[in-house]
């Protein structure tokens, strides 16, 4: 039996800190590892499903065949590519203009300074925020702050059980519409 490692970098961009960006980074693993991501993360692409898997020419299978000779008849079989306005919206998020993991970390930022006084947050590895409310159901709090801010948050139940309690705020967005989320969540959190 062969033991193979599938790595999802779709947050890789926003690594900031000393963390591998790539499981490539980790001596050996060209020979037990697929990397895949996509655009959903850096873009925020994630109705569009345009991605990418690397398949190392030295993975191999326990009697030498290379996994990307498999790889490839499945995908050519199974898939007949991104259309093509979802690969030139691809380009254009690559494109220097188009880049824009610095405006979604700044927009990140932003709602941490945002829930720094008092509340437990996560992300900064990521274009969201974790916000963690002690003791409260995730619907509730979400119901709460649409009710009273009419801003749309994610329930961190809807991810699991390890969820519940927090609540997932998105970076993607103008950074107008940020800020005006940050100072109307200020406004209910004091």
């Amino acid at each position: 039996m062969v033991q193979l490692a599938v790595y999802d970098a779709a947050y890789a961009a926003y690594i900031s800190d000393s963390s591998p960006k790539s499981i490539y980074e980790i001596p050996g693993s060209r020979k037990v590892a697929i990397e895949i991501s996509s655009f959903s993360k850096i873009a925020g692409f994630t109705g569009v499903r345009l991605g990418w898997t690397v398949v190392p020419k030295e993975l191999l299978y326990l009697n030498g065949f290379p996994v990307i000779h498999d790889f490839n008849r499945i995908i050519c079989t199974s898939f007949n590519g991104a259309s093509n306005i979802a690969q030139a919206g691809g380009l254009a998020c690559l494109s220097r203009e188009g880049f824009k993991v610095d405006y979604y970390r700044e927009n990140a930022k932003i709602l941490v300074d945002t829930f720094i006084a008092g509340v437990k947050f996560m992300g900064s590895n990521a274009p969201y925020v974790w916000v963690h409310f002690p003791g409260s159901r995730s619907w509730d709090v979400f119901n709460w702050i649409l009710d009273k801010t009419h801003i749309i948050t994610v329930p961190g139940g809807g991810f699991g059980p390890a969820g519940e309690g927090y609540m997932r705020v998105s970076a993607f967005g103008r950074r107008e519409t940020i800020l005006e989320a940050s100072k109307r969540l200020k406004t209910l959190l004091c």
